[in-house]
């Protein structure tokens, strides 16, 4: 990760966010949570931002759906590819140069599906000391682990 006058860029991306920035989207991110919490779910909250713009956000649904897989990060997943099909872009063009802001570490699982979709970034609010895949357990996000996508940065 680099930072330049209170900018921080993914290594070998272009896709540079502000303190400002972070700070606004993490207060949506939030929000997501807070949502996730009064449908009595784990209170994880995430967005997806590709140009500034939000093209998948999603908060815990595990309970709601009785589907384990349901997590925040994966339900925004789901959105962005929906986004890429109704608005004609490649996912592929869309997912390098998207933001993932969440209140809570990815866990194993999520940090995994960031990596096979080529996520460069990845900003978390706090550690996930049971389950987290971004080096509170295992660090998915960089270690070398061949054929199963791109290395990404978390701040």
């Amino acid at each position: 990760m680099e930072a330049k006058g209170g900018l921080t860029r993914a290594s070998g991306g272009g896709c540079w966010v502000s303190a400002e920035e972070i700070e606004k989207w993490m207060e949506a991110a939030m929000q997501m949570a807070k949502e996730a919490l009064e449908n009595i779910e784990v209170p994880v909250g995430c967005l997806m931002v590709y140009n500034n713009e939000v093209v998948g956000k999603g908060r815990n649904e595990v309970n709601q759906t009785k589907n384990a897989t349901r997590h925040a990060e994966m339900v925004a997943i789901d959105q962005a590819l929906d986004w890429c099909r109704q608005n004609g872009k490649s996912p592929s063009e869309v997912f390098e140069c998207t933001v993932l802001y969440v209140t809570v570490e990815p866990c194993i699982m999520c940090a995994a599906a960031l990596r096979l979709m080529k996520i460069p970034l990845v900003v978390y609010g706090c550690q996930n000391e049971r389950f987290g895949g971004c080096g509170s357990v295992l660090d998915i996000a960089s270690a070398d682990l061949p054929n199963t996508g791109t290395p990404f940065q978390v701040t």
